[in-house]
C-alpha cells in the first residue's frame, strides 16, 4: 500500500495517507460501500451515466463536515439535471442514518467505507493514524474519469466548493 506524508494535517499534525494520488483525468476508481441498511453500494453501479460529486468527511458528528454536507445537499438542487452527490465517511451506517434525519438532508447520498476502507485506500485518502478519511471533494464525468479532485490541506478546514461546483456544471 502506498503511504503518503506532508500532504495533509489534522489540527496542524501531519498525518499519513493511504492510498494513490487522483489526478485530474485518472480513471475513478470502482468502490463497494455500505448504504444506511448495511447493504452494499457500489459506485459504478448506482451511478452509472451521472456526474457525481464526491464529497468526503472524516465524521458527520464534527462541525465542518456537517456544515460540508449540509451545503452540497442545498447546492444540489441547483445543479443540473444527471449529476448524483454523494458523502463518504467512515461513520457506521446508523450513525449516517441518524445524523441525515436530524439534519433534515435529502439529496446527498451517505454512504459508509467503515468495513474495509476500500473507498479511502482507492481514493488515497484513508489516514493511516486513525483510520478515517481526509476531507477531500472529486468530480467525476459520465464516462468516469475525474475532473476534480482536491484532499483538502487542513483537515478542519472547507473544501473549495465554489471551484468543485464550476467542475460539476462544466463535466458531461
Amino acid at each position: 500500500m502506498v503511504e503518503r506524508n506532508g500532504v495533509v494535517t489534522l489540527a496542524g499534525q501531519g498525518v499519513t495517507l493511504l492510498g494513490p494520488e487522483l489526478r485530474e483525468g485518472d480513471r475513478a476508481p470502482d468502490f463497494t460501500v455500505h448504504d444506511q441498511g448495511f447493504q452494499p453500494w457500489n459506485f459504478y453501479r448506482e451511478t452509472a451515466g451521472k456526474v457525481r460529486l464526491i464529497s468526503v468527511v472524516p465524521s458527520l458528528d464534527t462541525g465542518v463536515c456537517n456544515l460540508q454536507t449540509r451545503r452540497f445537499d442545498q447546492d444540489c438542487a441547483s445543479l443540473p439535471g444527471g449529476v448524483t452527490v454523494v458523502t463518504v465517511s467512515t461513520d457506521l451506517p446508523p450513525a449516517q442514518a441518524r445524523w441525515k434525519k436530524e439534519a433534515g438532508v435529502e439529496r446527498v447520498i451517505l454512504v459508509s467505507d467503515h468495513a474495509d476502507a476500500s473507498f479511502g485506500q482507492s481514493y488515497g485518502v484513508l489516514m493511516k493514524e486513525n483510520r478515517l478519511l481526509a476531507r477531500a471533494v472529486f468530480v467525476v464525468d459520465t464516462q468516469g474519469r475525474v475532473t476534480h479532485a482536491q484532499v483538502v490541506p487542513e483537515i478542519t478546514q472547507h473544501p473549495d466548493y465554489d471551484r468543485a461546483l464550476a467542475a460539476v456544471r462544466a463535466a458531461r
